[in-house]
């Protein structure tokens, strides 16, 4: 669900891995400062940029533990995806601009969120296939103009093998289950799920054992992501505060709706003890991650805009202070995710899509502070 968020830009919404050759990546890498890195600010951080996909709507990449594969979510036509679905890719090597990654997803549904577990051989995500083999329908353009996600009650939470056979399923409570990503020690998972009748935090054990609640208050709780030693967790939030917030945001959920256009970032300990609130900045702040030293928030922001667009990167303390802009241009960058080396940043940009809504995935050095 993190990846509709595209949508507020207008976006629309198997195989083997042949190698890169050295001619082509050095070409990739040496035009990058040039084409890729669109404004001064952003060569203070990432350098070496390369861009991965070339074609759809790419995002949500994430690492496997030894940083050399990325699994993420494309709903490109030409992999035969008609919506979003998950593959993966030896980031350094494969071509995908030539040649499709391998699919680990079943094809049916619509997936979302996939992490890798330890070991590097399997995966966890969410996926509405037990809901039905097709597509789940996208809302129609509400009357009144506000933009919306929908909440599939048909998502749960599966795990699979890197050749994409299904091992098993981590959730089976009624309604929406998704978001799921882990710990870097491996040990749990947090997600988002509907089951107490509003969009909650919970972790639970990486075989589905242990499910604790973590938020309590009502709102949208979602896009968590686990503090590098595993102690603290930050995600972004809606917080409706008057009476007539609350009453459209319960009127929504009753329909499976939920409007992301208003989200602060907020973290607490791993149990969910000393919340807090981090940023206040307007409109929607989203796509948070730890910067490797733990002490540091990236996350993605158009608050700086009074039309909604651009989104750029942002960077804050954990404690709310220091804001500082990474990228600074008038595209969409979002989904940024920092290696487990700390070395590198992948993130997902509308940069460099030849005009179209297309969305694709970059990797750069991390070279910033």
């Amino acid at each position: 669900m993190r990846f509709q968020l595209l949508a507020l830009i207008a976006l629309s919404f198997a195989c083997s891995q042949p190698k890169e050759n050295d001619e082509e990546l050095q070409s990739t890498v040496a035009t990058s400062q040039d084409s890729l890195l669109l404004s001064e600010n952003e060569m203070k951080y990432l350098r070496n940029i390369k861009q991965l996909t070339f074609g759809g709507n790419n995002a949500e990449a994430y690492w496997s533990f030894d940083d050399e594969m990325l699994v993420f979510q494309s709903d490109y036509a030409a992999w035969g995806a008609k919506c979003d679905q998950i593959f993966y890719t030896h980031w350094k090597t494969d071509n995908l601009k030539n040649n499709p990654p391998k699919r680990l997803s079943t094809g049916l549904g619509r997936t979302t969120c996939a992490y890798f577990l330890p070991g590097n051989e399997s995966i966890v995500y969410a996926s509405t296939h037990l809901g039905g083999e097709n597509c789940p329908p996208v809302p129609e353009r509400r009357a009144d103009g506000k933009y919306v996600w929908p909440i599939y009650d048909s998502y749960d939470i599966f795990t699979a093998d890197i050749n994409g056979n299904l091992i098993t399923q981590l959730t089976d409570e009624p309604g929406y289950d998704g978001e799921a990503t882990l710990s870097p020690q491996g040990d749990k998972i947090v997600f988002t799920s509907m089951r107490t009748g509003d969009l909650e935090l919970y972790t639970m054990n990486t075989d589905g054992s242990g499910v604790r609640q973590i938020t309590t208050d009502l709102g949208y709780d979602g896009g968590a992501f686990f503090s590098p030693d595993g102690n603290k967790l930050i995600w972004r939030a809606s917080r409706p505060e008057t009476e007539a917030e609350i009453l459209e945001y319960k009127e929504l959920l009753a329909e499976g709706l939920v409007k992301p256009t208003e989200m602060e970032l907020y973290v607490a300990n791993v149990d969910g003890t000393e919340m807090k609130k981090i940023t206040d900045l307007g409109q929607a702040n989203w796509a948070p991650f730890f910067h490797p030293s733990g002490e540091k928030i990236i996350f993605a922001s158009n608050h700086h805009t009074e039309r909604g667009f651009p989104f750029n990167l942002y960077m804050i303390n954990l404690d709310g202070t220091g804001l500082v802009r990474i990228t600074e241009n008038d595209t969409f960058d979002a989904f940024p995710v920092f290696s487990n080396d700390g070395k590198y940043l992948v993130f997902s940009s509308n940069r460099n899509n030849g005009g179209t809504r297309d969305t694709n995935l970059f990797v750069a050095e991390w070279i910033g502070d």
